[in-house]
Parts: structure tokens; sequence; C-alpha cells
């Protein structure tokens, strides 16, 4: 296993991808690793990360540099997962965790032809795990296949009663995930193509003819497509959505972590000890919040009112239409070049899903398009 760096390993250094946390090794494991760890798995090593998580265009640290495409060395893997990507994509690890704020497993999943499971929010716990907006922040797995992903899943999903949102499915039963894979699975399921996502003009046509062919592909394996799928309102709710506060969340984590190098994110950002290119957004973290700006207090994906709009509003599409899941590109364009910041970048238009209703979001191989199922 190849396990990001915001992951606790009891043993290995944690940064984030920065060099203020150099040197800083906590004394226990994140519980998805020591989950993993109990049930057999060997940790070969931490991965490569967008530093503090915030690119998912390419994954660039101040503490080991610049991660490269195993398939194209002269592209990037996406962000900020991009190490893992890359290491279980290049056969340095059997597989790998990620985590997931808005785009990062997906992204690094679909540049590196890997299979990423972004769980629904409560479904694994982020405890160890250095946040970037701990409201919208979730771990998973990243593997080869469908069936790795399931056992991946299957064994860091839980309850934690570190993790307050994991709570609100304490009573939950454990789920063995491989039990439902089918090959037949897709005969008679109903998707919806939410055609809003690929239809834009920023989307790379190469992108949406593999996508059209893959649409063809679910329909020859006998799914019944909603083309086009569409949510009322949409475009004036997905605008009230956006909030966090990743000074407030750092530094609760540097709160647990009295070993670490420094103890709130004003001194990391004093230090300067960051790469050029999250000036913007490491300032901006620490800079007097604007009067429009969610900051403290943003509350979780369950309780906070815009996010509930949302999510039932998008419930009540998918019943209206007997949809058993939707479908769009995992992402709108082909990988960027190492250093190239003028093409199109892409994107994996996570406002549907997952960070805004709280759903969980897969990213499959180049030949499938990303899947968004219900919580249920």
């Amino acid at each position: 296993m190849l396990i990001k760096d915001n992951y606790d390993a009891k043993g290995l250094q944690t940064t984030g991808g920065s060099l203020a946390m150099r040197g800083f090794i906590p004394t226990g494991d994140a519980t998805m690793v020591a989950r993993l760890r109990a049930a057999g798995a060997i940790v070969l090593a931490k991965t490569n990360m967008a530093e503090w998580a915030f690119s998912p265009y390419l994954t660039a640290s101040s503490i080991a540099g610049i991660t490269r495409n195993p398939y194209d060395l002269t592209r990037v893997p996406a962000g900020s997962s991009g190490g893992t990507a890359a290491g279980v994509a290049a056969s340095l690890g059997e597989s790998g965790l990620g985590t997931d704020t808005g785009n990062s497993i997906r992204g690094p999943s679909s540049h590196n032809d890997l299979v990423g499971i972004r769980p629904t929010i409560g479904l694994t716990s982020r405890s160890g795990i250095i946040p970037l907006f701990a409201h919208n922040d979730v771990g998973g797995p990243m593997a080869r296949t469908v069936a790795d992903a399931a056992a991946l899943l299957t064994v860091v999903a839980g309850s934690d009663p570190a993790d307050p949102v994991t709570q609100l499915d304490a009573n939950r039963p454990q789920v063995d995930y491989a039990r439902f894979l089918d090959h037949h699975g897709l005969r008679g399921a109903r998707i919806g193509v939410f055609r809003q996502y690929f239809n834009d003009a920023k989307t790379d046509p190469e992108v949406k003819a593999v996508t059209e062919e893959a649409l063809h592909a679910l329909q020859q394996e006998g799914a019944v497509l909603v083309d086009p799928f569409s949510i009322p309102d949409y475009n004036v709710m997905e605008k009230k959505l956006d909030c966090g506060d990743f000074q407030a969340d750092l530094n609760a984590y540097l709160a647990k972590h009295p070993n670490a190098p420094y103890h709130d994110l004003a001194s990391i950002v004093e230090s300067g000890l960051y790469l050029p290119y999250i000036e913007d957004e490491i300032r901006g973290a620490v800079a007097a919040p604007k009067p429009d700006d969610r900051r403290t207090p943003c509350p979780d994906v369950y309780h906070d009112p815009p996010k509930i709009e949302f999510r039932n509003a998008l419930l009540k599409a998918m019943a209206t239409d007997h949809l058993d899941a939707i479908v769009y590109p995992t992402w709108s364009n082909p990988p960027r070049k190492v250093g190239d910041v003028t093409s199109p970048a892409g994107d994996n238009s996570q406002v549907l899903s997952p960070q805004k209703p709280g759903f969980p979001r897969s990213a499959f191989p180049w030949d499938l398009p990303t899947a968004c199922f219900r919580r249920d």
C-alpha cells in the first residue's frame, strides 16, 4: 500500500507536502491506516502530494518536488493525490489511499488509468488526516481494478468516535462491497446523463468523443440511459454552496500533534516554507475574511442549509426519473504538460457530487465515465 502524505502513519514522516513539516513523525496511525494494517496490509511508503492539497492540477511540493505521470513523463498526474496515483500506476505499490476535497481522488485516477472511489462523507474516518476543508474532505481507495477498490473500501469504511460525522451512520452494519460486484449489474439500470458537465465549450472534443463511446458501451451492457438528465434550478443553487476554513481546520489538526514543528498556519506562512504556486491560497487562508466569505462556522454537509437544499433537489430529480446513478466525464481535458499553466487544466465537475451534497463518486479508467451514486 502507498499512503498519501497527509495521512498520519506511525514511524513515517507526515508533511502534507510542506517543507515546514519536515521531520514530523506522528505517534499513531490515522484511523484508515490503522484499519489497513489490522487487515494485514503493508504500508510501503508515503506519496507526494500537491502542497497542503491546494492544487487539483499538479502534484508539486516543497518537501519532495514534482511528480510526473508514469504514462507520459512530460505530463502531470493531476493533484492533489497524484503521488499515490502515479505510484500505483507505476506498480510501486499494489494500491493506495488518497484524499478528496473536490477533485483529488477522481482527477489523479482518471489521469493515471486507475479506479478511484471518493466515499460518501461520513463513510470513512478523517481522523489523523491533515485537512484542507474538513467539511468536504474524505479519504478513499485508488486501485487498478474495481475489485481491488471495493476490497479496500470494505476495510477502511466504518464509524469512528474521533470523527463525529461518521457517527451519523454508526449503527450501519459492516458491508463487504466486493459482494456486490456483478458483471451483469448494468442490465436494467437507469442512468442519468448529466450533459451539462460535458457539453461545456471548455470540454475537450476528444473527451466528449470518448464519453459518447462509453455511454454506448453502457447501453450495450443493458443500461437504460435517461439522456439528458437535469436538476431544476441547478445554476441558482450551486452558487450558494462554497464554504471552508483551512486555517481553523489545520490549526485543529496541529493542536492534536504537539510534536509538530509548527502549531498554527500563521507561523507556517511566516516561515515562507512553501512553493510560490500556493502563495495566493495559503496567504488568503490567514487573511481577514471578506464580507461574502463562508468560513467558520462551516457545518458539515448534513447540517448546512444550502447543501441540504441542493441534496434534496438532486434526490427529487433522481426519483422523478427513477435513476440508479448519474454519469459524466471524470475529467474534462487531457492531462496538462508539466509546467504548462495556460492551456485548459480541466475539471471533474465536483459541484453535483461529491462535495456539495456529500454523495460518493467514482472514477474509472479512460473508457468508462464517472458515476455518482445515491447514498442508499
